[in-house]
C-alpha cells in the first residue's frame, strides 16, 4: 500500500480514528461540549480527507473497496448529514440524558459503516460495513435509556438486523457457490457461463440479498418494523436512520444493480416494479391514517424509497445522477423534519402528536417554517 492508497481510504481512517479517540476521551472527560467538538472535528477532518482522496491519482487501495467519484460523493453526503445529526443531538441530549459520550462514538461508528457500504465492491466489505452500521444503531436507538420505548425499539431492531444478516449471508453463499466470486465486478462474467440448477441457485441468492437490503430500506413488504422503530427512537437517531442508514444501503444497491446483470432481467425488473409501486401506494395511504408525526414520517420514508426505486428501474446514464439528487434532497429534508421534533421535545416526552404542533406558527415562526 502506497501513500496514494492511504489518501484514498483516508476518510474512513479519520472516522474510525475519531471514534476511538472520542471513546477514550469520554472515559475521562465528561464534557458534552468537548465531546461534541471532538466529534465535529473528526467529521470535518473526514471531509478534508475526501478532498485529498478526490485528488489522488491512484485509489486502488484494496480489492474490497472502490474509491471512485461515486463513493466519494455519497461519503461526503453521509458525513455532512451525520454532522448535522450530531449538532441537533446536543440540545436534545442536554435535556434527556446525562451520559452522552457513548452516543457520539456510536454516531461516528455508524457513519463509518455507512461510508464503507457506499464504497463496497466486494461481498466481504458489504457485510462488514452493514454490520458496523447495524451494531452501532442498536445502541443509538436505545438512547436515551430512561425511555422504555427506546429500549424496546432497540431490541426490535436487533432482532430485525439478525434476520437481515441471515438472509444476506445465505444469499451471498449461494451466489458464491455458483460463481466462485465475491467481487461485485466479477459476478456478471461468471454467471454468464452457468445454466440449469446453478442458475436457479444464483437467482435464489439474488432474491435473498435483495430481501436483506429490502429490510434495511423498509420497502414494501419489508416495511412493518419502520413505524415502531421511528416512534421508539429519539428524534435525532430517527433522523440518522431515515437519512444516513437508508442512503448508504440504497447507494450500494444501485452500484450492485448497475454492475451485475441479473439472469432474467425482465423478471428482476418486474419484481422491483411491484415493490416500487407497493411502497409508493402503501406508504402514502397508511400515512393518511396517522396521528403520530414520527409514524407519519416513517410511512413517508417508505414511499420515498419507492420513488427512488423508479430511478433505479429507469437505469441509463442518468440513474446515478437522479438518485444522487433525490438522496441529497431527501436526507436534508428528513434531518430538518426530525430536527424540529427534537427541538420541541423534552426529557419526559417527545412532541410526536400532530396536536402538539397546533399554533406553532404563532409560538415559533421559524420552526414552523422549517
Amino acid at each position: 500500500m502506497t501513500g496514494l492508497h492511504l489518501l484514498a481510504v483516508g476518510p474512513l481512517f479519520v472516522l474510525g480514528g475519531t471514534a476511538v479517540v472520542t471513546m477514550l476521551v469520554s472515559t475521562f472527560v465528561r464534557s458534552h461540549v468537548g465531546i461534541l467538538s471532538l466529534t465535529l472535528a473528526g467529521i470535518s477532518g473526514s471531509l478534508v480527507a475526501l478532498g485529498f482522496a478526490a485528488a489522488s491519482s491512484d485509489r486502488g487501495a484494496t480489492v474490497l473497496l472502490k474509491i471512485d467519484d461515486y463513493a466519494l460523493f455519497f461519503t461526503a453526503l453521509l458525513t455532512v448529514v451525520a454532522g448535522l445529526v450530531a449538532l441537533l443531538s446536543y440540545g436534545y441530549l442536554e435535556r434527556a440524558e446525562r451520559d452522552i459520550g457513548e452516543f457520539y462514538v456510536l454516531i461516528l461508528l455508524a457513519t463509518l459503516g455507512a461510508a464503507t457500504l457506499v464504497a463496497s465492491s466486494h461481498f466481504a466489505s458489504f457485510f462488514l460495513g452493514l454490520e458496523v452500521l447495524s451494531v452501532a444503531l442498536y445502541g443509538l436507538i436505545a438512547y436515551p435509556t430512561r425511555r422504555a420505548v427506546a429500549v424496546e425499539a432497540g431490541l426490535k431492531y436487533l432482532v430485525l438486523a439478525a434476520t437481515t444478516a441471515a438472509f444476506l449471508v445465505f444469499g451471498m453463499a449461494l451466489v458464491y457457490a455458483v460463481t466462485g466470486s465475491l467481487s461485485l465486478g466479477g459476478l456478471a462474467t461468471a454467471v454468464a457461463r452457468v445454466s440449469g440448477l446453478p442458475k436457479a441457485l444464483y437467482v435464489t441468492g439474488l432474491v435473498l440479498i435483495f430481501t436483506g437490503a429490502g429490510f434495511k430500506l423498509a420497502v414494501v413488504p419489508f416495511h412493518m418494523w419502520t413505524p415502531d422503530i421511528y416512534q421508539g427512537a429519539s428524534a435525532p437517531v430517527t433522523a440518522f436512520i431515515a437519512s444516513v442508514s437508508k442512503a448508504a444501503v440504497f447507494a450500494l444497491l444501485l452500484r450492485y444493480v448497475t454492475q451485475v446483470d441479473s439472469v432474467d432481467a425482465g423478471a428482476f425488473l418486474m419484481v422491483l416494479s411491484v415493490v416500487a409501486f407497493a411502497s409508493m401506494a402503501v406508504g402514502n395511504l397508511l400515512a393518511l391514517l396517522q396521528r403520530n408525526l414520527k409514524r407519519l414520517l416513517a410511512y413517508s420514508s417508505i414511499s420515498h424509497l419507492g420513488y427512488l426505486l423508479v430511478a433505479l428501474l429507469a437505469g441509463g446514464a442518468l440513474a446515478r445522477t437522479a438518485v444522487a439528487f433525490y438522496l441529497v434532497a431527501y436526507s436534508l429534508t428528513m434531518v430538518a423534519a426530525f430536527g424540529v421534533v427534537g427541538v420541541l421535545s423534552d426529557a419526559d416526552r417527545e412532541a410526536e402528536a400532530i396536536e402538539d404542533y397546533r399554533g406553532l406558527g404563532r409560538r415559533s415562526p421559524w420552526l414552523a417554517s422549517a
